[in-house]
């Protein structure tokens, strides 16, 4: 079941992808990805997500690449 919450307290989203068990983690700038134990992505967690989301859009708007930091 796939699911994405929103907490403004902390201005992080989570998605969930997958119901399978996490077992490792990853950070990736301000994302941090973890992942089951055959590698696939489980869950993700965008930090600042109001300035993710933003750079998305404007990315998409500009039609241009967007680096992740």
């Amino acid at each position: 079941m796939r699911k994405i919450n929103y907490n403004k307290d902390t201005d992080s989203l989570l998605i969930e992808l997958s119901d399978k068990k996490i077992d490792y983690a990853e950070d990736v700038g301000q994302i941090i990805i973890h992942y089951s134990e055959d590698g696939e992505p489980v869950l993700l967690e965008i930090f600042d997500a109001k300035d993710f989301a933003l750079n998305i859009v404007s990315s998409v708007m500009k039609e241009k690449e967007v680096a992740i930091p």
